[in-house]
């Protein structure tokens, strides 16, 4: 049967007829012969036309098309071309070489690690007498030790490579002594310091010293560290921080002139010498526990109040002292106080704090060579600080990279950890006369000089670093070997007392 297509007849003139589009339904014959022409007939004719709607959106989706395809081409020419200069180019070969050398440098501190404690492992194999029992005990704790330690030492590792990058960084009491050291070592590490002080004549001196060292770390690192200093700047603003209005004054100019603060480190304190509480004055009693206490107090309340309106997390550090433990302090009870008052201050933020995002944390820097520890030091305090004392710069240099990439909060930064204390004890006999003479007198250099090395310094591996570094990722297995060999000879022992 033949198939016959149906056609409805169309007036000519009927578009003078009616205003009203044509049916929706005549759409469907439109696509069944879109070029045959039909001739008229009669007074009627019959004729087709292409949709104009149709044409419209064919011409679109042509036009979208070649959009679309020109897009995919200029995205994968720019693609091309971003590969190319991010494979090719000096920069993207700087960055190379230095994530090459980080990752030789954490590779050569574990396979260091490993050997270690593999030497622990073979003294407790030759204590253990050839007894497989014991044997294998040992076997297991150092494998369990290596482990855990491997574990811990590589979410070390993660964790600073996660937050490098330049640190907002405020200091009280940082033109001299320990907080300019410290404030040195920010800006060298590539971050952005805000100093403070009382004097605004100390404060720029500071500034321009510190401008200087900079200046001086670009001309003699490598091209990869020296884009890292390019960002780091320093710049500061006098401040009593027993003044409220100092502190908030303080607080806004680093947010000005920063944007954010990511560290707050309470280091403004003082001591007013080492003699009986009867000898203190009315205005020393005074200015200690202002300072101290009063200040890292107001510091602190003001530091919390920025970081908490701000996008990003922060930290805040407040300086541990003799007395924070609540041990006595003979001679400086005063100074003792304040610090135990501070300890208090953390425990109580940290409660208070619990859901916030802001860290609130202590560091101890230990005995440090300052004017504040020597102002009215006998001899025998001298000779004792042969033994523990260090130089600011040392301290920083310990002090700065863990605040860097702290975390959470409640946290104890310490420069007198375990293996540097048993450094200091096992070769007392060797630091006698280190800083000071039979008479009391200083041997160490001034700090303008040891300035001038400071390249040199900050470069040069210690042992108690070394010590540190590769103990604190493994310390589990070095104490659970210690555990083992300490039950070997004690077994080994009451056997022989038995026989």
């Amino acid at each position: 049967m033949a198939t016959m297509a149906k056609f409805h007849m169309i007036p000519a003139n009927f578009h003078h007829r009616t205003t009203q589009s044509p049916p929706s339904h005549l759409g469907f014959f439109r696509s069944s012969v879109l070029s045959d022409s039909v001739p008229p007939f009669s007074s009627r004719r019959a004729f087709l036309q292409q949709c104009r709607s149709f044409r419209t959106e064919e011409g679109k989706d042509k036009k979208n098309t070649n959009k679309i395809v020109n897009f995919n081409n200029t995205v994968k020419k720019s693609l091309q071309g971003a590969v190319k200069s991010l494979i090719f180019s000096k920069d993207s070969m700087d960055r190379l070489e230095e994530n090459l050398a980080r990752i030789a440098l954490h590779l050569g501190r574990y396979i260091v690690t490993m050997m270690s404690t593999g030497v622990i492992l073979v003294t407790g194999f030759n204590l253990s007498g050839g007894d497989g029992q014991m044997n294998d005990l040992i076997w297991y704790s150092w494998a369990g030790g290596i482990i855990i330690g491997t574990m811990i030492g590589s979410n070390m590792v993660l964790d600073e490579v996660s937050r490098a990058g330049p640190r907002n960084v405020v200091i009280t009491g940082s033109t001299r002594g320990l907080g300019k050291a410290l404030a040195r070592e920010f800006l060298l590490s590539g971050d952005r310091v805000v100093i403070a002080s009382r004097s605004e004549k100390s404060v720029e001196m500071t500034i321009k010293e510190l401008e200087e060292n900079l200046h001086e770390g670009m001309e003699t690192e490598a091209n990869s560290t020296r884009k890292n200093l390019a960002h780091a700047k320093v710049v500061g603003t006098s401040c009593d921080v027993c003044d409220p209005n100092d502190v908030r004054n303080l607080a806004n100019f680093a947010v000005n002139e920063l944007g954010s603060i990511d560290i707050w480190i309470n280091n403004a304190g003082t001591n007013k010498g080492f003699r009986p509480l009867l000898d203190f004055t009315d205005e020393d009693i005074q200015q200690i526990v202002s300072t101290n206490l009063v200040g890292s107090i107001l510091c602190t309340r003001e530091a919390m109040h920025v970081m908490g309106n701000q996008h990003k997390a922060g930290h805040i550090f407040n300086m541990d002292g003799a007395g924070s433990g609540g041990s006595s302090t003979p001679l400086t009870a005063v100074y003792g106080s304040t610090k135990c008052g501070l300890r208090q201050l953390q425990s109580s933020l940290l409660k208070e704090s619990r859901k916030s995002k802001v860290g609130v944390h202590t560091a101890s820097p230990g005995m440090v060579l300052t004017d504040l520890l020597l102002s009215g030091s006998t001899i025998q305090n001298k000779q004792m600080f042969n033994i523990i004392c260090e130089l600011p710069e040392t301290v920083a240099r310990t002090l700065v990279p863990r605040m860097r990439v702290v975390k959470g909060s409640g946290k104890a930064i310490n420069y007198l950890t375990p293996p540097r204390i048993l450094l200091a004890l096992v070769t007392a006999w060797l630091r006698r006369g280190r800083w000071f003479d039979d008479k009391g007198r200083a041997l160490y250099a001034a700090e303008a000089d040891r300035i001038r090395n400071w390249a040199e310094s900050r470069t040069r591996f210690s042992i108690t670093d070394a010590m540190e570094m590769y103990t604190e990722n493994t310390w589990v297995s070095v104490f659970s070997l210690s555990v083992v060999c300490a039950f070997i000879i004690l077994s080994s022992t009451t056997t022989l007392h038995g026989t």
